[in-house]
């Protein structure tokens, strides 16, 4: 569908100064300083001579090649202030020393590692801050650099912007290309820790407050509330937030310009149904613009949504397309020059490109919507959700690898409820501190818009093919975008619309019978299962129907619960965790969400101390019981046997005591035995050989420690497995599997089978014969 006339109500002439600046400052950060001055000081000369010439283009050329001068030369300032800094030097040497610093912006969670290699360490933030004061070596300096902090999660998260801390960090080169001066690295909690400013007390307190009014909602709203508001998804599912990406709906979860849209109009709408002046109007808009901005932390990708919702509300009120173009090209012009490594941020690309297909596509679009007679409500919301899928799908693939197809319709389904959720959201935040009671009655009406919001991410996902493969990097964006313009292009004739119709019934015609032939997964009578989850464990025993018991939870919530969706698991009589290593518990919530859960049980040995706070709380929230295993305990569940072999006690003064410490368990299901051995190393073998060595024989081997070489010969002997299972992940940093224990179980007639390089396995039993299937391949591996 064209856009219509409105198109060519547009002013577009600041565009190429915008587009020319944006592409020097994206270069210029990774470029010498003394190039981006050169050339800058090349751009301005050359876009002066151009505004002397008397060609039709001549003005356009100019403001094009001095904007992108200009911002050269801006860049290249920044990127010799940058380079000159004492820290850059230090961070060359890998020096390290005491540091101050102020911390610029929230804490991001960084992706659990896995442990394989036997350490204990937690999760980790990423910190930006900025660091005041240096002493290295015994010299000292006063300075200002922009740096990231590595640190334990523990002691760091909680910390606000603007707080000043104390630390002790070695220095490293920055990793990205962008003012970044160093990369501070420590394993220490903060030290001398300073009081925030009064504006991040009082969002923290707001933000605090919203969090505790929706502790009460269920699960999916619960954690979804307050990224709705203010873009604080700590609380947010991470198999939730995964449905998020794959319906494209993150967009709801992150500080944008829709936020100030919604918050600002729903002021604006209030007072003019009460009448108020311009004045007043325009006044209370800017103040609630500042209270939200202040609220959602002034950071700067807040700021940048500020001045994207403000361009959007410019739209809005003024009801002029010409003056909307130059105001977004302008805001991206005096963004890039306040904030220069913004023109390297997917967020601000995926900003200003959803910025203007809603003033340039949207009207258009919904005018010719209304004109073959749709609602105009449905027309709008319609033109909204394919616009935006439009303008970002090609950055969105070039991303992630994967292109949503359920984008637009997810969207058209959950934009109704955005707008109460959050405004409601917004008002419970607000009213916190004065009454937490009308803060919870109004995050429980919330939550019903949420929760709306959370079905449509959830079910959305599960459509088959929901998201489909697509080359990453911007070669794969750039197809994209070319497919999608000769799709718009080809759409404005009737014979290609009728065509694509017929294309399309024909893929589903040919799809749906292919689909059927695809065997099924998991196969008939499968009895155990280990998941693909990366470099962790994740087993699962099948109790009768969609029950099982789960062993270990690996480090990815995403990857178990997408393991045991598949498996069809709905309920868990039994979780155990083997012991408390992040690529065993890690996915801890990806096992919970949306399951009934019995139970959660551990070992005897309570550490890393951080992973058994995480995993009680988990149990808690979740109103799941905590057991304790014992050597020797039996466990019968429809039919499956479970054996609590060891450990007799916890482990002591070992190469590693939690890995020493895993539960070991014996399955043994229509009559055939499994051996689950968790990371057990060489003391706690020999100690199974030395007190239960008639109890060690099973026809399957979960491999202990993914691999590891820390395995005895004679343990792996004692059981005389047929099988070998090894649960590791791809192009791990451990080493795992071992060569070395691999040539010890093929001299031992032990057939193994990876989770690198076969997925899924599954073992079932078929005419009373094991048999084995790897999901990659989808056929019997015998």
């Amino acid at each position: 569908m064209a856009a219509g006339p409105a198109v060519r109500t547009h002013d577009g002439r600041l565009v190429p100064g915008a587009v020319g600046g944006w592409l020097a400052t994206y270069g210029g950060l990774a470029w010498p300083a003394g190039w981006c001055l050169l050339l800058g000081g090349v751009g301005l000369v050359a876009g002066g001579l151009a505004l002397l010439g008397r060609w039709r283009w001549s003005g356009v050329l100019a403001l094009a090649l001095g904007c992108a001068g200009a911002a050269l030369v801006g860049t290249g300032l920044r990127v010799v202030a940058r380079d000159g800094s004492p820290l850059a030097g230090l961070a060359s040497q890998r020096a390290a020393g005491v540091l101050w610093v102020t911390v610029r912006d929230d804490p991001r969670l960084l992706a659990v590692r896995g442990t394989g290699g036997g350490m204990g360490g937690g999760p980790e933030v990423a910190v930006p801050a900025r660091v005041d004061q240096a002493s290295v070596g015994g010299r000292s300096w006063r300075l200002s650099g922009r740096v990231v902090v590595l640190a334990p999660a523990e002691g760091w998260r909680s910390l606000l912007p603007s707080q000043r801390v104390r630390l002790h960090a070695q220095l490293g080169p920055p990793l990205g290309r962008d003012l970044t001066v160093a990369m501070l690295s420590t394993r220490a909690p903060p030290d001398e820790v300073g009081p925030p400013s009064w504006t991040q007390r009082l969002a923290g307190r707001l933000r605090a407050g919203l969090r505790d009014a929706a502790a009460g909602l269920p699960p999916g709203a619960r954690g979804l509330l307050p990224g709705l508001v203010v873009g604080d998804t700590s609380g947010m599912d991470p198999v939730l937030a995964a449905d998020f990406r794959t319906t494209g709906l993150s967009h709801l979860t992150a500080v944008s310009g829709m936020n100030v849209t919604l918050v600002v109009g729903a002021v604006l709408l209030l007072l003019r149904a009460l009448s108020a002046g311009p004045m007043l109007s325009a006044l209370a808009g800017g103040v609630a613009l500042v209270g939200f901005v202040l609220l959602a932390r002034p950071s700067p990708s807040v700021l940048r949504a500020a001045v994207m919702g403000g361009v959007t509300l410019l739209a809005l009120a003024v009801g002029r397309s010409r003056s909307v173009l130059p105001a977004l090209a302008a805001s991206v012009l005096g963004l890039l020059w306040w904030q220069p490594e913004l023109a390297r941020s997917a967020g601000f690309a995926l900003s200003v490109v959803a910025t203007a297909g809603l003033v340039l596509l949207a009207p258009g679009w919904t005018a010719a919507l209304r004109a073959h007679r749709v609602p105009a409500g449905v027309a709008e919301g319609l033109a909204v959700a394919a616009a935006a899928f439009v303008v970002t799908a090609p950055l969105l693939a070039g991303l992630g690898g994967a292109v949503s197809l359920v984008t637009v319709p997810a969207n058209l389904l959950a934009a109704p409820a955005v707008a109460p959720a959050t405004v409601l959201g917004l008002l419970a935040a607000v009213v916190s501190p004065a009454s937490a009671g009308v803060a919870h009655a109004l995050a429980t009406v919330a939550g019903v818009p949420a929760g709306w919001i959370a079905v449509v991410a959830e079910h959305g996902a599960a459509v088959p093919a929901a998201a489909l493969p697509w080359p990453a990097g911007w070669r794969g964006g750039a197809v994209l975008a070319v497919a999608l313009a000769v799709l718009w292009a080809a759409a404005r004739s009737a014979a290609a619309r009728r065509v694509g119709l017929a294309v399309l019934v024909g893929a589903v015609l040919v799809g749906l019978p292919v689909r059927a032939l695809t065997p099924a997964w998991p196969p008939s009578g499968w009895l155990l299962a280990a998941c693909d989850v990366g470099q962790g464990d994740a087993l699962a025993v099948h109790a009768g129907g969609d029950s099982a018991v789960v062993v270990d939870a690996g480090p990815d919530p995403v990857a178990v619960d997408a393991c045991l969706h598949r498996l069809g698991v709905r309920r868990v009589s039994l979780l155990v965790l083997t012991h408390l290593h992040a690529d065993h518990v890690g996915g801890l919530s990806g096992v919970l969400h949306g399951r009934q859960v019995g139970a959660v049980a551990t070992g005897p040995l309570h550490e890393p101390g951080w992973a058994w706070r995480a995993v009680t709380a988990e149990a808690s929230g979740a109103r799941v019981p905590l057991l304790a295993l014992q050597a020797g305990e039996v466990r019968e569940v429809a039919g499956v046997r479970i054996e609590v072999l060891g450990p007799e006690r916890a482990f002591h003064g070992t190469r590693s005591d939690p890995n020493n410490s895993s539960v070991v368990l014996r399955v043994a299901a229509h009559g055939h035995t499994m051996l689950l051995s968790g990371d057990a190393e060489i003391d706690a073998q020999r100690a199974l050989l030395r007190d239960r060595p008639g109890e060690l024989p099973a026809e399957v081997l979960k491999v202990p420690h993914h691999g590891s070489a820390y395995s005895d010969p004679a343990f792996l002997g004692a059981v005389h497995a047929q099988v070998g299972i090894v649960s590791v992940g791809e192009g791990n940093d451990y080493g795992h599997p071992s060569p070395l224990l691999l040539a010890e179980l093929d001299r031992l007639g032990v057939r193994i089978l990876r989770t690198d390089t076969s997925g899924d396995i599954v073992v079932c039993e078929q005419d009373g014969r094991l048999v084995v299937y790897p999901r990659a391949r989808g056929s019997p591996a015998g």
